[in-house]
């Protein structure tokens, strides 16, 4: 029996809101038969589907996920320009909708509120003098905000028939029946009934549609920002290859280039593709993929990959890995991989309205039957109905979190973190282990000059004569030593870099060379430490000694890590080789370390300490942290570090101090806290005014709620919400948190 063809698809998927919306999706398509696998991504608005072609063809999930009010389109993984244009045209469509509707949103609350403050309207829009009139221009005004917000009603209202209501359905069944009780009231006034002027709810349906407007907009904004990192990423790879054929050179375009090419690679290219060097030496910067400062020397045998910088020399090397295969391809698919696989910002209210929503409309639906039942007239019943409605409108319940986390966010500004999203917000409180990255991290990530160890001659004299020598170098290390000396420098003459191995010249008539102890022969025991470079001096022929060089500790990642392990374990990981690592690991006291990894083991060790079910952060500040900063449930950076550290991560910390750590952990505690208090409040008003807005209290104590009370208990519920968000603001940071 053959087996079943198995194959992997992407599909992108348009109008997707909420989580109910995953649902929807992933059940329009998994119900095809032929589909044994479907994942739907909020964030990135992805499907990935695993599928028997020859059953199901990928224009039947286009149209089952059409069916159930989606869009879908078959794409390819590298359609990153795509996506970038999709996101823009996304949050520009809410931009714009949000500034239309708050045109007409503003007269319109005006216009409507305005008696109520004692405030005195034109006598021709008077509800008082003119009540049709002021019913009237208020349709006018309520009319383009609806179509600006037809989604609500148009997608958000038919899933409600489909067992899938979402937001959008409470916005659109709340802000709907406030519409239509008005379009009543207004056609009651028509009728010489001046007394319905107090039932005209347009503002409220106008001020909902606009402030949800807004809260979409900063929503599609946040996801529009995770395709940068890979952009950058992408920009890393070189256009082109000079190929080697025979005698001569040729420039091709990179994707041209096939494995078993010879390519050469002149100084300042960029390393093309993944391979092996068969001639020639050379510097080559790899801190992309490894995060150390200090380049290696390639010759003959090394390894080199895509993305790396040649700083001088010319190579030949040969093609290994391209395309897709090569390493800093397989960082862009990682980081992708993983911002694809992050939950989107959990919402309470998403959840909740799945059984909210139709719980609502059943208390409603059995408020009029009941009403009509006991005799008491259309018109009450659907007034008392349409307050049900009105009341459990989620205008608190939509601001409960966003409020909070926007104020908590703008606070933890204030103190030099910035939270990219309401979701890191939120699980930064629940993490217990902490994973470091050593260069840039908890070292500087710099080379510092530590000694200067003269070989039976003057140190000031041998200082000298290396930074004059390293002045003309473009080495790291050399510039480092240059850097650091601080009085004039000796003529150099003749001066050239051998590349890969050191630098010569000619100082008051002598020869100098300057470079590993390889370069110099130098065979004798060193007295340095682990983790320390040495440069070694030759002039005239003799060894006059060497500059030791090493990477700073940095006194903040003590204290941090000190600090975190009250509430967790602390790792350390790094590119860097064992004996440095351990050095290092010892000095700041982490509780286990991780050496000689590049970027995509840094990503599985992430996955590894995250399969215990622990909440796990990465701190890293390189390209090489990209995945791992992704891949972590919190990734944080520090400002000092690469773009597109910063754009993987989901905090930064703006001082580049990794105390602040400290301070983002008690802000997310701060904030959670909030939330829940937001959400009691939320529930609180619906808990006990959908009851009375059904008339509860009717019958005993001849208390009703009126639709207009209603509104104002919905709009009281909201700014009890905000105001509760505020007093995050005044919240004192200790610098110290504990479980």
């Amino acid at each position: 029996m053959q087996e079943k063809e198995i194959k992997e698809i992407k599909l992108d998927i348009e109008g997707m809101t909420c989580a109910s919306c995953v649902k929807a999706v992933e059940k329009s398509i998994s119900k095809l038969e032929g589909v044994s696998f479907v994942s739907v991504n909020l964030m990135d608005e992805k499907a990935v589907v695993k599928f028997d072609p020859s059953v199901v063809k990928v224009k039947d999930m286009e149209k089952s996920v059409k069916k159930a009010g989606y869009g879908a389109m078959l794409i390819s993984d590298d359609d990153y320009d795509r996506d970038e244009i999709k996101r823009k045209k996304t949050v520009r469509t809410f931009r714009n909708r949000f500034i239309f509707s708050s045109i007409f949103a503003v007269p319109l609350s005006f216009i409507s509120m305005a008696h109520i403050f004692g405030l005195t309207l034109p006598a021709i829009i008077s509800p008082d003098l003119s009540p049709l009139n002021f019913a009237l221009v208020q349709i006018l005004l309520v009319i383009p905000i609806i179509i600006f917000g037809r989604n609500f009603y148009i997608k958000g209202i038919p899933l409600l028939f489909k067992g899938e209501p979402n937001m959008d359905t409470l916005v659109g069944l709340g802000t709907g029946a406030a519409v239509i009780y008005s379009l009543f009231s207004t056609v009651e006034i028509i009728l010489g009934h001046s007394q319905y002027v107090s039932g005209l709810y347009f503002d409220t349906a106008g001020v909902i549609i606009a402030l949800i407007s807004l809260g979409k907009y900063f929503e599609n904004l946040s996801k529009s920002k995770t395709s940068t990192a890979i952009k950058k990423l992408m920009n890393l790879k070189p256009k082109t290859a000079i190929l080697k054929i025979a005698n001569s050179q040729k420039e091709v375009p990179v994707e041209e280039v096939k494995v078993g090419d010879i390519l050469i690679v002149k100084a300042g290219m960029t390393i093309p593709v993944d391979g092996t060097v068969i001639s020639g030496n050379a510097s080559i910067d790899q801190s992309m993929l490894t995060g150390e400062p200090i380049p290696i020397d390639a010759s003959s045998g090394t390894h080199v990959s895509a993305g790396s910088i040649n700083l001088d020399g010319t190579i030949e090397m040969k093609a290994e890995r391209v395309g897709k295969d090569t390493v800093i391809a397989k960082i862009i698919k990682l980081i992708r991989d993983a911002q694809s696989s992050k939950a989107p910002i959990a919402r309470l209210a998403d959840v909740v309205s799945g059984y909210f929503v139709p719980i609502v409309i059943g208390i409603a639906v059995l408020t009029f039957i009941v009403w009509i039942l006991l005799g008491f007239g259309f018109v009450f019943a659907l007034t008392m109905s349409i307050a049900v409605l009105v009341i459990a409108c989620p205008c608190a319940l939509g601001l409960a979190t966003p409020t909070a986390i926007m104020v908590g966010s703008g606070k933890a500004a204030e103190n030099g973190v910035l939270f990219k999203s309401g979701e890191a917000l939120e699980t930064l409180r629940k993490v217990r282990i902490f994973v470091f990255d050593k260069t840039g991290i908890i070292t500087y990530g710099r080379p510092k000059v530590v000694d200067v160890m003269p070989i039976n001659y003057d140190k000031d004299e041998l200082f000298k004569i290396a930074a004059s020598m390293a002045s003309k170098s473009s080495h790291p290390l050399d510039k480092t030593i240059a850097r650091e000396y601080k009085s004039t420098l000796f003529e150099v003459e003749e001066f050239q870099a051998i590349a890969g191995r050191g630098i010569t010249g000619i100082i008051n008539g002598k020869r100098v060379r300057m470079g590993s102890a390889k370069f110099i022969e130098y065979k004798d025991e060193l007295s340095i430490k682990d983790g320390e470079t040495p440069v070694f001096v030759e002039y005239d022929g003799k060894i006059i000694g060497f500059i030791v060089l090493s990477d700073e500790i940095n006194p903040t990642a003590i204290k941090t890590v000190q600090k975190l392990k009250q509430i967790g374990k602390v790792y350390m990981l790094t590119g860097d080789n064992l004996k440095t690592a351990q050095v290092i690991a010892k000095q700041v006291d982490v509780d286990d370390f991780f050496a000689e990894v590049l970027p995509d083991k840094k990503a599985q060790i992430i996955e590894q300490l995250k399969s215990n079910n622990v909440k796990v952060a990465m701190i890293g500040d390189g390209i090489n942290d990209s995945v791992a900063l992704a891949k972590a449930d919190v990734g944080i950076a520090v400002s000092s570090g690469t773009d597109i550290a910063m754009e993987s991560a989901d905090i930064v910390l703006m001082k580049n101090d990794l105390e602040d750590i400290i301070k983002a952990i008690e802000l997310s505690n701060a904030t959670i806290k909030n939330i829940k208090e937001n959400l009691f409040w939320a529930f609180f008003y619906n808990i006990i005014g959908i009851p009375i807005a059904a008339g509860i209290l009717y019958m005993p104590f001849g208390i009703s709620l009126n639709p207009m009370i209603a509104a104002l208990a919905m709009a009281f519920s909201s700014v009890t919400v905000v105001t509760n968000s505020l007093r995050l603001k005044g919240i004192k940071l200790k610098g110290d948190v504990k479980i």
